[in-house]
């Protein structure tokens, strides 16, 4: 590499004046007719040009070597069949003629699995800005085409990119697509699932069947069959039955032809369950001062719906006031308690009193609701012991303690027992920690005898139970043998959780998964990490039986965590449904996707990478076909093709060189510029010395002398 260069003696501008002078005094010659004015001009010029110091800049060069990049894909959908095998002879092959070639470098870049999927583009586009762009001679990717990140291409490449397509042409799938599917849905109401069946690639003529058979599942139970038409979107109604997490488990089983792969056959969705409104029916006794209590509870719950009554004139009261002047609503028992009794999620007796309100037949009704799945909570007061009580009624048959007929009336600490202690309803109470409740006192309580079966959470006086829990039939009883908690409210002696305790046993009640004495329960806290808690009224509980997809089994040892509480901390091996059992209890836990993202498209297909690879003057080989050849080409020449052996691809070399050293070296030396200039000058001066002797004083030829 060879340049000229300028290192002037004097700034420009004093050179440039030089030669303007030297200009104007040859064009003054010219004017005069002296024959040496264009030599007088010449020196001019070479004495403006030696000032400006040209000089030869000479560079040495080393030539730089080809860079070739080549894309390994060696994502999950490149384990399907026979693409791990032609994916690794392709690599192998093109290692070998790239190392073959002269001048030419290989730069490996392999592309794994990847929560996001395929990121091909990605690591192309990273690899290519990590070489210059005068040494790229090509990209070649290796690959099934399935990229999830086609925005991250390159717009443009300096050199031809090529995609060696793994994949056979019998290659075909049929794939579960879940279009749309809701996150939330009201207990009780439909919600609508809107799917797809869909083939994919070269179906077999056995395998394009005009339906398919799909089952499907609730949280692992009571598995349906239905046929759906294939290729066409449709619509599945869908009933939850009980609040939080409802899996819904989609599936067909694997066609007849030999798709691709299964693990898109089955998908898992996760729908929490939520109630629309909760609906309660409160009715006090008579007035008192916990009457508030209650009902300021539920009010202040936006997702409860109150209908609270208070009997102020029972039927056996007599004062003497027409019943034409009285301005109270008349008890609509028939309407509440026979008609609509299906309605209430929770009834709620506050410091109730059988009086005649009720007929014995209401009653019976209200015992039939709760065995059939609804909730009473019975707030007693001293009317619990006496002949009105409504252990007395038919009602007596459900409540969970048989009253004894006394009631307290001394200052008590309500105290956790042990199985209130484990029960969520009052496990971890604010202030109940330890062995003495940092609560106030209450007043007063009824004594009562628990049935067997009940659970007794708290109590008073002496060690009698203060709040039992109990299960009938498919519903549950609560009973409070006091009706003091609402002292907590008013800050009697520090006061305590009133609004927290009756919210729980409230909620309890109404079934609310999170307080559930016996549960199973599963924290998904990163993409596979799960963390189990068993949560039970037993002492200990055995281990945890977790069913993976695959159809194996493992145990789960859990550890206490607490009063009980039984924690363990687990890793999934891979994403899909798990089944896990404990005892009776069973529960299905839905991880990541049923169908990873590499397989919900699984033909090969090109598509995505084809406008770069045409903008690049590239190609497109099926590695089915075999390992194309290599080949090198001029810039802007055809970069691929077939030949009577099979196809070839090509990179084009860049000659691309890095300059070593410069040298500079002046035109010409000082003395010589001072010869060229002198020996101009004296070359003017000569020929008008010439021609001034020529035309004065010479005697021409052939005339006379004087």
């Amino acid at each position: 590499m060879t340049q000229l260069r300028f290192d002037p003696l004097l700034p420009p501008w004093a050179i440039a004046a030089l030669a303007a002078l030297a200009l104007l005094v040859a064009g003054f010659a010219l004017w005069r007719g002296l024959r040496g004015w264009g030599w007088r001009g010449l020196a001019g010029l070479a004495a403006a040009l030696a000032l400006a110091g040209p000089a030869l800049e000479i560079g040495s060069r080393t030539g730089l070597s080809d860079i070739v990049i080549l894309i390994d894909d060696r994502s999950a959908s490149q384990t399907l069949p026979e693409r791990t095998a032609q994916a690794d002879g392709a690599v192998d092959a093109l290692t070998r003629q790239i190392a073959a070639l002269p001048n030419t470098e290989l730069r490996r870049v392999t592309v794994g699995d990847n929560d996001d999927g395929t990121l091909l583009a990605t690591e192309m586009a990273r690899a290519i800005a990590a070489e210059p762009e005068t040494r790229l001679a090509g990209v070649i990717a290796v690959t099934d085409g399935r990229l999830h990140d086609p925005a991250m291409l390159p717009a443009s490449v300096p050199a031809p990119v090529h995609v060696l397509l793994t994949g056979r042409p019998q290659d075909w799938d049929r794939r579960l697509v879940i279009k749309e599917a809701p996150a939330f849905g009201l207990i009780d109401q439909e919600v609508t699932i809107r799917l797809q069946v869909e083939d994919q690639g070269n179906v077999p003529p056995e395998a394009r069947t005009g339906s398919v058979n799909l089952r499907l599942s609730l949280d692992g139970e009571d598995e349906q069959v239905v046929a759906v038409p294939l290729g066409q979107p449709i619509s599945l109604p869908l009933t939850l039955d009980h609040a939080g997490q409802n899996v819904v488990q989609i599936a067909f089983d694997a066609p007849e032809g030999g798709e691709l792969t299964d693990r898109n056959n089955a998908a898992a969705i996760s729908i929490n369950g939520v109630r629309d409104r909760l609906r309660v029916l409160l009715v006090s006794g008579e007035p008192h001062a916990g009457e508030r209590t209650w009902r300021n509870l539920l009010k202040s719950d936006a997702a409860v719906d109150l209908i609270h009554f208070t009997i102020l004139r029972p039927p056996d009261k007599s004062d003497g006031v027409p019943v034409n002047e009285l301005s109270l609503i008349a008890f609509p028992t028939q309407e509440l308690f026979m008609e609509r009794i299906e309605d209430f999620d929770l009834i709620i007796f506050d410091r109730y009193s059988v009086r005649g309100i009720l007929p014995p037949d209401y009653y019976a009704n209200i015992a039939r609701y709760v065995e059939d799945g609804g909730a009473i909570l019975v707030s007693a007061g001293p009317e619990m012991a006496g002949v009105e009580s409504l252990y007395l009624s038919p009602l007596g048959r459900i409540l969970p303690a048989r009253p004894t007929g006394q009631v307290l009336e001394e200052p008590y600490l309500p105290r956790l027992t042990e199985d209130g202690r484990r029960h969520p309803v009052t496990a971890g109470l604010p202030g109940g920690e330890g062995e003495d409740p940092t609560w106030g006192r209450w007043l007063r309580m009824a004594t009562v005898t628990p049935d067997p079966g009940a659970q007794v959470a708290m109590t008073g006086v002496d060690d009698q139970p203060l709040l039992i829990l109990d299960r009938v039939g498919k519903g549950r009883v609560a009973l409070l043998t006091s009706d003091q908690v609402w002292l907590w409210g008013r800050g009697f002696e520090g006061g305590g959780p009133q609004l927290e305790l009756l919210r729980r046993i409230a909620h309890w009640s109404m079934k609310e998964p999170e307080l559930e004495e016996e549960a199973l329960l599963a924290d998904v806290s990163g993409d596979l990490a799960v963390r189990f808690t068993r949560r039970t009224m037993a002492d200990s509980t055995g281990p945890l039986i977790v069913t993976r997809p695959d159809g194996g089994t493992e145990e789960v040892a859990l550890a206490p965590a607490g009063p009980g509480r039984f924690t363990a901390d687990w890793t999934a091996p891979e994403p899909g449904l798990y089944r896990l059992q404990d005892g009776d209890l069973r529960r299905v836990l839905a991880l990541g996707p049923a169908a990873p993202r590499e397989f919900e498209q699984t033909v090969a297909d090109a598509a995505a990478l084809q406008p770069l690879v045409q903008a690049t003057g590239g190609g497109v080989v099926t590695l089915s076909d075999g390992v194309p050849d290599l080949r090198t080409v001029a810039p802007g020449r055809t970069a691929h093709g077939s030949a009577g052996l099979g196809d070839w691809i090509a990179i084009t070399p860049r000659e691309a060189a890095s300059v070593t050293g410069l040298e500079r070296r002046p035109l010409l030396p000082g003395w010589a510029w001072l010869l060229l200039v002198a020996g101009l000058i004296l070359t003017g001066w000569l020929r008008e010395g010439r021609a001034g002797r020529g035309s004065g004083g010479t005697p021409r030829a052939g005339a006379a002398a004087p």
